[in-house]
């Protein structure tokens, strides 16, 4: 199976086939596990059972086969991260996997989009792989109300739950009856905040902005919405059609482009950027003072990066929306080819391979464009 496509017409029988013949599944084979939660074994028989636990679930026959693949897959790769994070701890001679989940999401990500799985559909997995090991410690967080919420505009807290209960009953454990209880709870948990089905109806956008931002001063407050400008920022990988999108949608706006910057101080893209954005922040703040919208355009693929730019943005009152621009990837090296100064190839694979799309927790507005074209 090369294509997403090929995915969509494969039984259960044929995907589970189709994931032993890679190497990810062939390292989950030889990766041991602690053997007081996971007595079955390596992680791929945990990852197996798993994957037939969700057929089993009593909603499975009522979703439809894209959903039901969301689950499959998130099965699949929920603990792939493990290979290249488990160690022995040495106090407790117990092994352990910190941060798997992180891992193992940028894995299923790379992995789905070879197989060039609509964004949507490859966001939902990533989503649930990266947070599928919260609902069962609900009860020991401070503010078990806040982490539902938290949760509910990240990924689809229905979907979460349902993949707990196949993740919970996929292995061997002296754990038994507990943790589904602890599940229970998390769902109920969900039910009254009215984020189960869908997000936590925040009162506005500014309001889910602030609350992301440790701003709100209660989940039912509506704060005002009077902003001293609006602010574009884009993100994409190079040759992913930024310009070509701005161009179409905001011909208007003036733009700071660290491209531009680049080309007009002669900073070459391999050198220290340290000058260059000093000089697009003050650009920026320029354009903020004087209340004046504008797109900000540069790759800003990583969510720490994007964060900084969204602080600044911030602190003038600006209402900020990210536009995501993401083709395929074979799009998007051919688009680049094209270009009067093509980012080498090897560059835009490894922002590929580290690529954190935006989503709702960090803007007032996201909107994604993605196309294959």
């Amino acid at each position: 199976m090369k294509h997403w496509n090929d995915i969509l017409k494969a039984d259960n029988p044929a995907i589970l086939a189709w994931a032993e013949t890679r190497d990810w599944a062939q390292r989950m084979a030889a990766c041991g596990q602690d053997s007081g939660w996971h007595a079955e074994g390596d992680v791929w028989t945990h990852t197996r059972m798993v994957f037939e636990e969700v057929a089993k679930l009593a909603e499975y026959p009522e979703l439809d086969r894209v959903d039901q693949l969301k689950l499959l897959f998130a099965a699949l790769f929920h603990d792939s991260g493990k290979t290249d994070t488990t160690v022995l701890d040495e106090e407790t001679q117990r092994i352990r996997s910190p941060k798997h989940a992180l891992v193992g999401a940028n894995l299923c990500r790379r992995v789905l989009r070879e197989l060039e799985a609509p964004f949507d559909v490859r966001e939902s997995i990533v989503a649930l792989a990266r947070f599928h090991g919260r609902p069962p410690y609900l009860m020991e967080k401070e503010d078990p109300a806040r982490e539902v919420i938290d949760l509910s505009w990240r990924v689809d807290n229905r979907a979460l739950y349902l993949f707990a209960l196949a993740d919970t009953r996929g292995r061997k454990t002296a754990v038994t009856g507990r943790a589904e209880d602890d599940l229970h709870l998390w769902r109920l948990q969900c039910e009254e905040q009215d984020c189960f089905e869908s997000p936590f109806p925040f009162a506005n956008d500014h309001a889910r902005f602030l609350f992301y931002r440790g701003r709100l001063s209660s989940l039912h407050y509506a704060p005002q919405e009077e902003f001293s400008c609006t602010v574009t920022l884009m993100a994409g990988l190079p040759g992913a059609g930024k310009n070509h999108w701005l161009a179409a949608n905001r011909p208007d706006l003036p733009v700071v482009a660290l491209d531009d910057l680049r080309e007009r101080m002669g900073v070459d893209p391999a050198d220290n950027q340290g000058v260059v954005i000093q000089a697009a922040k003050e650009e920026c703040r320029k354009h903020l003072r004087a209340g004046r919208g504008f797109a900000f355009n540069a790759t800003n693929t990583i969510r720490n990066t994007r964060r900084k730019w969204v602080d600044l943005f911030a602190d003038y009152g600006a209402r900020i929306e990210i536009v995501c621009i993401e083709p395929s990837l074979r799009t998007v090296l051919a688009q680049n080819r094209e270009r009067e100064n093509p980012v080498p190839e090897r560059v835009i694979q490894k922002l590929a391979d580290n690529l954190e799309p935006p989503d709702w927790t960090e803007a007032h507005g996201v909107e994604w464009a993605t196309n294959s074209g």
